[in-house]
């Protein structure tokens, strides 16, 4: 089982965790309200005012003497001053109190918080998971890719004798000879490729186009040459031999400011058979046998 059907299995199950502990806590709740329970606030405040006794105590009535009964008359008097009364604005009315806000005991709002918590767990798990099995296409195949300096590349071309490969865009950079670029404009499939070809350099897919295996170079012989059919091409990817029903497809390449870009959004269809623009024949023996 690989790593995205494991994502995939550990977010199913938290899913149904999740749906389980909800559908509990809900139950629950309904449970608490038809039947009605109290809080362990108000069973504690019941039990120690059930235990507590009244302390009982003899009477003694307090001795009061004249002169204390003399000023209590006088302050009885002043408190008889009628003062000016204010009108003060209305209170508002009262609102009554929400009976859910009320009803909220510690362990609902322990459940509700464990729930938010895992909520958001669960969330944060989720998108991590489509965000981790959610295409990336900015720097790999189906993407414009960045290659580098024409000048490096075509120099590295030339000393080793062997096209760049790009693993990156399944690509193979090759140079393209500046006089077959007139022979190439008459050429209908290459149309969209003409700009790189005028810049000197061809992106050719490494995927042959009889069953689709991956084409090698050959060294010897200077073509690609494909070891499953015997398909060959010669260096620009026009078909040579074997039953390939055309040329190797092709990608889109700019050079801007020196450097090279191959576009592997879109696959540019190979040249029919015939095609022979740069007149290129086999330098040595070949790798692969099959040559026509």
């Amino acid at each position: 089982m690989d790593a995205r059907t494991t994502l995939v299995v550990a977010g199913i199950a938290l899913g149904l965790l999740a749906v389980l502990m909800a559908f509990t806590t809900a139950r629950r709740r309904d449970s608490n309200r038809a039947l009605g329970s109290l809080s362990r606030e108000t069973r504690a405040r019941d039990r120690s005012e059930t235990q507590a006794e009244p302390v009982l105590g003899d009477f003694e009535p307090a001795i009061v003497t004249g002169r204390e009964v003399e000023r209590a008359a006088v302050a009885e008097r002043r408190r008889q001053v009628v003062l000016p009364a204010t009108v003060s604005p209305p209170a508002p009315p009262a609102l009554p109190p929400d009976p859910e806000t009320l009803g909220v005991t510690r362990r609902q709002v322990l459940n509700r918080g464990i729930l938010t918590i895992f909520g958001l767990g669960l969330g944060s798990f989720g998108a991590s998971m489509v965000a981790f099995l959610w295409p990336q296409l900015s720097g790999g195949f189906g993407s414009k890719i960045r290659v580098g300096k024409l000048d490096d590349i075509l120099g590295e071309i030339a000393d080793k004798k062997e096209p760049v490969y790009i693993p990156e865009g399944r690509t193979y950079l090759n140079p393209y000879p500046k006089d077959a670029v007139g022979k190439a404009q008459h050429i209908a499939a290459y149309g969209a490729v003409l700009p790189g070809y005028q810049a000197g350099v061809v992106a050719l897919y490494q995927r042959c186009v009889h069953l689709g295996c991956r084409v090698p170079w050959c060294k010897t012989s200077q073509w690609f040459e494909c070891p499953c059919h015997g398909s060959q091409y010669n260096r620009v990817g026009e078909k040579k031999g074997g039953p390939a029903p055309r040329g190797l497809d092709r990608f889109v390449v700019t050079v801007d400011g020196g450097q090279v870009v191959v576009d592997t959004k879109q696959i540019i269809v190979g040249p029919p058979i015939g095609t022979n623009t740069t007149g290129q024949e086999a330098e040595g023996p070949h790798c692969i046998g099959g040559a026509e």
